[in-house]
């Protein structure tokens, strides 16, 4: 099993930035996959970014260039820096950790863009 922990949600106004993180524990494998989703009221739950053991990363095309994921491998966390926000970020945001080819979730914390 592996528990998920997510930080740094909040309120924002347009053109401004937050930091997001979320740390593992449990059952860690060395090889995973780290990352966030969000889901926007009434639109399904799509990728933001994600990251692998490696460092390897990818990006939702719409965020590209603004948004940042970056992972601490020895603290089992992953960090998601978002830059130049947008009304159209409004979503909650999930952790999503995998292995082995299980995934978890963490609980889902806001990110608000508004004036």
């Amino acid at each position: 099993q592996v528990q998920l922990v997510e930080s740094g949600g909040g309120l924002v106004q347009p053109g401004g930035s937050l930091r997001l993180s979320c740390a593992a524990s449990g059952i860690i494998f060395n090889i995973n996959t780290m990352g966030w989703y969000r889901q926007a009221p009434g639109k399904q739950r799509e990728l933001v970014a994600r990251i692998n053991s490696f460092g390897s990363a990818n990006y939702a095309e719409s965020v590209k260039g603004r948004f940042t994921i970056s992972r601490e491998n020895a603290k089992n966390t992953v960090h998601l820096q978002m830059n130049s926000l947008k009304p159209e970020d409004t979503a909650v945001y999930y952790c999503n950790y995998g292995q082995s080819l299980v995934e978890y979730w963490g609980q889902g914390t806001q990110v608000t863009v508004s004036s």
